[in-house]
């Protein structure tokens, strides 16, 4: 089978000498501008479809976090920090106040 032709310095395993995968250095250049899908989850519930369907505006979801507890920051569904909600110039924002080791094999954070 043929391989790709990689440039040096590319994203993704090399082969060594005698075969096997290696890891290769990714040049953080290269992903600057990879767009990922990042959630905040302010918390969760669970209901019935019953319930959902009388939902209307100005209806309240009660959620499973008190006041004053973190969010969770979420990158491609993968738990990477908590923090906390600040107004910023009129919009919603995040204060990063914890990193979260990342998952392995895996295993949720």
């Amino acid at each position: 089978m043929e391989q790709p032709n990689v440039p040096s310095g590319g994203v993704g395993l090399g082969t060594s000498a005698r075969g096997g995968a290696t890891a290769e250095a990714v040049p953080l250049e290269l992903l600057r501008d990879v767009s990922l899908p990042v959630i905040v989850e302010v918390g969760r519930t669970r209901t019935t479809v019953h319930e959902v369907l009388k939902l209307a505006v100005g209806a309240v979801v009660p959620l499973d976090r008190a006041v004053g507890e973190p969010v969770d920051v979420f990158v491609s569904d993968q738990l990477m920090a908590r923090g906390e909600v600040v107004v910023v110039s009129g919009k919603l924002g995040v204060r990063i106040t914890a990193l979260t080791e990342p998952a392995r094999d895996g295993a949720e954070a």
